[in-house]
């Protein structure tokens, strides 16, 4: 298995379309470890909401190939001193093989080589109880800060009443030479 990572570009978009929807959304199989099919209704981008977001300046998306082919991504936006990490998706197929893990990883090296953070953040749905445990066990702290989901964004229609966003965050250790 040959793969390599790289920021994503305008002609990726109709693939991370895809990738994003059948990993968020995967639709009447519900295949992959970890889904919101049973939450939200709905596309979780389209391709205009991923052409603004690559237009935004401090935001960068991460893709990662196997073999050449557009296997995950993940979103790195910054914010002051903070990098918000979103939009982690992996294939279906591909999921529970690590690969998750390794788009954080570069997420996070992202935003502390390149981006100086010395925070990350993210917002989860508070009741993906696997995945903010996934997210704790590599290092995020529960901060306890709720809103609500934003019925607005174009992200989604929420399946459930009274649907949270719980904000993560990871202090960045300083070095010595800091």
């Amino acid at each position: 298995m040959h793969y390599h990572f790289r920021l994503a570009a305008d002609q990726d978009v109709d693939t991370l379309v895809c990738l994003i929807n059948a990993a968020y959304r995967p639709g009447a199989d519900l295949s992959g470890w970890t889904h919101e099919g049973a939450i939200l209704d709905g596309p979780r981008i389209d391709a205009g909401q991923l052409r603004e977001s690559l237009a935004t300046p401090g935001v960068v998306l991460l893709v990662m190939e196997i073999d050449d082919v557009l296997t995950a991504c993940v979103e790195v936006r910054h914010q002051g001193d903070d990098a918000y990490i979103g939009t982690l998706a992996v294939l279906p197929g591909q999921q529970n093989s690590g690969i998750g893990k390794m788009m954080l990883g570069a997420a996070e090296a992202y935003a502390i080589e390149q981006l100086k953070a010395t925070r990350l953040v993210m917002s989860v749905l508070s009741g993906r109880v696997e995945l903010i445990n996934f997210y704790v066990r590599r290092g995020y702290v529960r901060s306890g800060k709720l809103q609500d989901f934003p019925l607005d964004a174009g992200v989604g229609v929420p399946k459930v009443s009274r649907l949270v966003l719980e904000t993560l965050y990871k202090t960045v250790p300083q070095t010595a030479d800091a």
